[in-house]
């Protein structure tokens, strides 16, 4: 098994479709496909994120870090949120993909996340990093 980073990124199109829908609409479409996620076992994690208007960007393309608000770069595609999935190939993590509700207008991204295991073991960062995840039922 792997882990896979499903990151919906979403398009102004996208967004105005889901604006026309009622939110209970919404949660009962979204809810069905999640369990679906939780009952076969492959949901790590999931969440939405909040009004890109509320965005706050750390910028390190000059000498200081500049803060700003509002989101990065252009509005039109937009991280909308991710879903973490313990899945056997990228192949199972795009059909999940395929499947995700409300998806026009949304591209997703699917990104492996690499495990501890494949980082230098004899590492001082990594060995703290290790211990760490033991201590937190991570590992």
């Amino acid at each position: 098994m792997a882990k896979y980073m499903l990151i919906m990124r979403t398009t102004d199109e996208g967004m105005e479709r889901l604006a026309g829908l009622e939110l209970d609409e919404i949660l009962e479409t979204m809810g069905r496909f999640n369990d679906e996620l939780m009952r076969t076992g492959v949901l790590l994690a999931a969440e939405g994120f909040d009004d890109p208007a509320d965005t706050v960007v750390v910028d390190f393309s000059h000498e200081t870090p500049v803060v700003t608000d509002g989101p990065y770069g252009e509005t039109k595609e937009l991280f909308g949120g991710y879903y973490l999935l313990d899945v056997a190939s990228k192949q199972e993590a795009v059909e999940w993909a395929k499947r995700l509700p409300y998806a026009h207008g949304t591209k997703v991204e699917i990104r492996r996340v690499p495990t501890i295991d494949e980082f230098p073991q004899d590492n001082e960062w990594v060995q703290k990093e290790r211990a760490w995840r033991e201590r937190t039922g991570q590992l």
